[in-house]
């Protein structure tokens, strides 16, 4: 007997189908007429795949502030909004209803573009109020998603940094970065970059599951494996955990990201604000149904019996007796295998200006 049409899948993509934005008063369905022909998609039973669709960003400005005390920097680039690796936890999906878009299969599907974002971040970098600091690329969407192959914005922008020597933190999942080496070791030697490779799972079938068009988990090691030998800075997040899917694996990968390489690490736990909670759990029904009210429950024992709660310092780690469990197994593995607790701090006082730099060398 088939499945309904609500419970069916899309290759290649995280959402189950589009959610009403929360902003919205009217919500629409996917248009057939904007779909990949996929003639394996009547064989296996799942639903037509949407086209991705690139729009520009006309942005007039590239660094964006935060005051969040939980991401280690306060100022950061996204070369792009929304992200098609498509991962159903993503907490990010939420930010693209404020372009009027759905956090659903919209967020995987309609990429903004920000084009001129080397030439913006160079106008601010030259700016003669410009204090040199860390800036951090992927605070929401994968600058490396897989876009970039085609834009190479992320790129763009290494190069401007690497040119004004201003120091910067990656965190991808995608192998794709390793393309960029060669700029990351000119910001690598004046201690001015520091990358995080993102691992959820070493279970290559989990992982193309709930982050289709994500790196494989062991390509994803050996990116971590390339970046250390070229002399790069590289950390593996464990993140998010989600607990009874993932949590018992995070020994594994802290293992495996050692033997590549990473010299610190950290894990965050599974966020579900707004309509993520929506998106991830349809994905449960339809992948994992046995196991959605386990997992839904224990994440609201580290939520205050909600879902998400958005307070700093809480959000990412949660409270509560298996939070606790989570964190002292993650510190003893940490210390187990020799990681540092943190990373090397990232320097500003190589950071110059082209144009100052010219009119000192013409003296």
């Amino acid at each position: 007997m088939s499945r309904s049409l609500e419970t069916k899948t899309r290759m290649g993509r995280g959402a189950v189908r589009d959610l009403p934005n929360r902003f919205e008063k009217l919500a629409m369905d996917l248009d057939p007429d904007v779909v990949q022909d996929d003639p394996s998609m009547e064989e296996d039973g799942g639903l037509p795949n949407p086209k991705t669709t690139f729009f520009e960003d006309r942005s007039e400005s590239i660094i964006v502030k935060n005051d969040s005390p939980d991401v280690g920097f306060s100022a950061g680039i996204n070369p792009y909004r929304g992200c098609e690796h498509g991962c159903a936890y993503c907490y990010a999906r939420p930010y693209h209803e404020y372009l009027g878009f759905s956090a659903g299969l919209e967020f995987e599907t309609k990429i903004m573009v920000k084009p001129r974002a080397a030439e913006l971040l160079r106008q601010e970098l030259s700016r003669p109020k410009y204090e040199p600091q860390v800036l951090g690329m992927s605070g929401v969407t994968d600058c490396y998603q897989p876009a970039e192959r085609k834009f190479r914005i992320t790129r763009s922008c290494l190069e401007v940094l690497a040119e004004f020597r201003n120091p910067v933190t990656l965190i991808t999942k995608n192998f794709l970065i390793t393309r960029d080496i060669d700029v990351l070791k000119e910001l690598a030697a004046f201690d001015a970059v520091q990358v995080f490779i993102s691992i959820t799972t070493l279970n290559a079938d989990l992982a193309t599951k709930m982050e289709p068009r994500a790196s494989r988990p062991s390509h994803r090691l050996r990116a971590v494996e390339m970046l250390a030998k070229a002399g790069v800075p590289v950390g593996v997040m464990v993140a998010p955990i989600i607990p009874g899917l993932n949590d018992r694996e995070m020994p594994a990968v802290l293992e495996a990201a050692k033997a590549a390489g990473a010299i610190t690490a950290g894990y965050t736990m599974l966020r579900l604000p707004y309509g993520v909670k929506d998106v991830f759990q349809e994905w449960l029904r339809e992948n994992f149904p046995e196991k959605l009210e386990r997992i839904l429950g224990t994440v609201r024992s580290v939520r205050g019996g909600k879902l998400n709660v958005s307070d700093f310092a809480t959000r990412m780690r949660g409270e509560g007796p298996y939070a606790d469990q989570v964190r002292q197994m993650f510190h003893v593995f940490r210390e187990r295998l020799g990681f540092n607790a943190r990373m090397r701090e990232l320097r500003t006082e190589h950071f110059r200006k082209p144009g100052d730099m010219q009119m000192t060398l013409g003296v």
